[in-house]
């Protein structure tokens, strides 16, 4: 699993961001083709506490409003609701990513 912000931090660095408040996020795209409509997840990011997600969520909100309203009737459905979750921050994954690494560990 690729982990975009992690480059060149250590394990102890990011535990101490995490306690700061830092989080693990996905951000979520809709493409449509005619009547077929796929929504996917980016790859997860490293959001440190302060720090604006708004910029690494753009790409895959344009994405969705360019190419997610077509497919009818999920098309506009998960087109918006990509776009809202964006705004909001993305998909806070943090609990699953350090279950999965702490499970790792054992």
């Amino acid at each position: 699993m690729k982990i975009s912000g992690l480059e060149n931090i250590s394990t102890d660095q990011v535990n101490h961001y995490l306690q700061q408040g830092a989080k693990f996020v996905v951000f979520q795209y809709c493409i449509s083709v005619f009547i077929l409509t796929f929504k996917r997840s980016s790859n997860v990011f490293f959001i440190r506490a302060g720090e604006s997600s708004v910029g690494k969520s753009l790409p895959f909100t344009l994405i969705s409003l360019f190419l997610g309203w077509w497919g009818l009737p999920w098309g506009p459905i998960y087109t918006l609701s990509s776009t809202v979750t964006n705004l909001r921050g993305g998909k806070d994954i943090t609990k699953d990513v350090v279950a999965a690494v702490n499970y790792s560990a054992k």
